[in-house]
């Protein structure tokens, strides 16, 4: 090992990329087993960190699949056994969950383990995500956010991994290890990560600050296209990812870009993590020509002679409450029957406030008034819906807690009680696989909503946001935009398509009347609608 560190040329990033290349072997993925042989870019990378006078920290900024994790582990490597070890020193690599820790060690304890030189030489402690090499004394860690403190340690070298999933511009585990570094003798400290999503994340204060005046300090390089860059335009595709059509698949980029061009909730998330651009988790939760091709008209036989599910929507007291029911066919579509609500006082004002045209709604069926009342009425809804409800073989109503006892209680008044699912939400837990179903269902084309014109309103207003481990809900474009129609049709699919029933004896039933049908010889004295 000696030779190696003495071999390979005069600068420090040459004698790095000899040991790389002599002694360390791909650890997993389509060239698994081969001797690691470091492209130009990444040469480029060390050389900028290694060569250069007084570095103290480098952001090294790239998207997914571009082996970021892999090069992490070669630099750890490096000081651990390689020419940068310096006798007895500590090393960590810092990420944000356990999980993520564990691919930095996975990858640095495979590539030891596969070199028939280093497997000797390094002790691999899998339990505590260690490395420990007994002749130079230095000793590495994994470390993550939600591990214990790293107050007390002194590491000579610290590598950040995927620090852009940091929200907000503080984390305590960042601030502890760089505050230890200060005992030692021009120590390194290295980010890599794709870029956060925010201007005021961690990531983002720090990568500014590298490109203002005075910062000779920090190296930045960042692989990322710009705003302006046509997002599907292969050449752009190019300026962000050094790797692709080497070990980052070119087919693959082609399919995520399809994906999200015809799926506009993924965009933001392709631009950030495969683009690098700074862009926010939200984005449109489906397009016009997803939601134009499930626009036929329901089969309301279905939701007589089927299993039905029901979302329900409840609003603050001047706001749209929607109540949805979708029943699937023997072809696996599923077809969709929606009741919206509205205070009938002021509903010229709203509409002119909203700019959306409730009053003519009204007019049309598709928004139910309730007549002299300025707040939604709940035993107008249940004395309304009962009877329907009642009519269908309804095996779950997903709703939200918000608010929802006092309808369950108007229900209670009228003498039904549908088969509620007490756990469902509109939180990430149950709206993110919600969510997943009901994306596939649209683009399948498996869907009949008829294009109700209240229902592909709130489908235009609906954005999502995430959380930092990628769940998902919706959330709206602008105050005045609603998506109560939506949210209702995403909790009945979720409730139908999970198969989340209760067993609940049917109540007495009578033949269900639809308007339109013209059949109003089987409409029940007191028909609601």
């Amino acid at each position: 090992m000696a030779s190696a560190k003495r071999g390979g040329g005069s600068r420090r990033s040459d004698r790095i990329a000899a040991f790389v290349e002599k002694y360390l072997i791909v650890p997993e993925g389509g060239l698994v087993g081969r001797p690691i042989v470091l492209r130009d870019w990444q040469r480029e990378i060390i050389a900028g960190i290694y060569d250069a006078p007084n570095i103290r920290r480098a952001i090294i900024s790239l998207p997914r699949k571009t082996g970021k994790s892999a090069l992490t582990a070669m630099l750890v490597l490096a000081h651990l056994i390689g020419p940068e070890a310096r006798r007895n020193a500590q090393i960590y690599s810092a990420a944000q969950s356990r999980d993520q820790a564990a691919i930095v060690f996975g990858l640095a304890a495979k590539m030891v383990r596969m070199s028939p030189v280093l497997n000797d030489l390094v002790k691999v402690t899998d339990s505590s995500k260690q490395l420990f090499c007994p002749s130079t004394g230095v000793r590495y860690r994994a470390l993550s956010a939600d591990a214990t403190t790293a107050y007390g340690l002194s590491p000579a070298l610290v590598i950040h991994d995927e620090l852009g999933q940091v929200r907000g511009p503080r984390s305590e585990l960042y601030d502890a290890l760089e505050t230890a570094m200060s005992a030692q003798v021009a120590p390194l400290s290295v980010v890599i990560s794709t870029q956060a999503p925010s201007d005021a994340d961690l990531l983002s204060l720090l990568i500014d600050d590298a490109q203002k005046p005075g910062a000779e300090r920090t190296r930045l390089f960042l692989f990322a296209t710009d705003m302006q860059d046509d997002p599907w335009d292969e050449e752009t595709w190019h300026k962000a990812n050094p790797a692709l059509g080497d070990f980052c698949s070119l087919d693959e980029m082609r399919e995520l870009a399809a994906a999200a061009k015809r799926l506009p909730v993924l965009e933001a998330s392709f631009r950030n993590l495969n683009l690098n651009q700074r862009v926010a988790a939200e984005g449109h939760f489906i397009s016009p020509e997803v939601w134009a091709l499930n626009g036929v008209a329901p089969d309301l036989e279905v939701l007589q002679n089927s299993p039905v599910y029901v979302g329900v929507d409840l609003s603050a007291t001047q706001d749209l409450t929607a109540i949805v029911a979708i029943a699937r066919d023997h072809a696996g579509v599923w077809h969709v029957k929606c009741w919206f609500f509205l205070p009938g006082d002021g509903i010229e004002e709203r509409a002119r406030r909203d700019r959306v045209p409730y009053d003519l709604w009204a007019q049309q069926g598709l928004i139910i008034p309730i007549s002299g009342s300025r707040s939604i009425d709940e035993d107008f809804v249940a004395k309304l819906m009962a009877p329907v409800l009642s009519r269908l073989d309804v095996k779950a109503v997903a709703y939200d807690r918000w608010q929802f006892e006092s309808l369950k209680k108007a229900f209670r008044r009228v003498g039904y009680e549908p088969p509620f699912l007490e756990d469902f939400g509109q939180g990430y837990k149950t709206m993110t696989p919600a969510l997943k179903a009901l994306e596939t269902t649209l683009l399948a084309g498996q869907m009949r909503h008829g294009n109700n014109p209240v229902l592909t309103m709130c489908a235009s207003n609906c954005r999502v946001v995430s959380d930092d481990a990628g769940n998902r809900k919706l959330t709206k474009r602008l105050v005045t935009g609603r998506i109560d129609g939506l949210v209702a049709l995403a909790m009945a699919i979720g409730a139908g398509t999970l198969e989340r029933e209760i067993a609940r004896p049917r109540q007495p039933t009578y033949q269900m009347f639809f308007v339109g049908r013209r059949r109003e010889q089987n409409r029940p004295p007191g028909w609601p609608l």
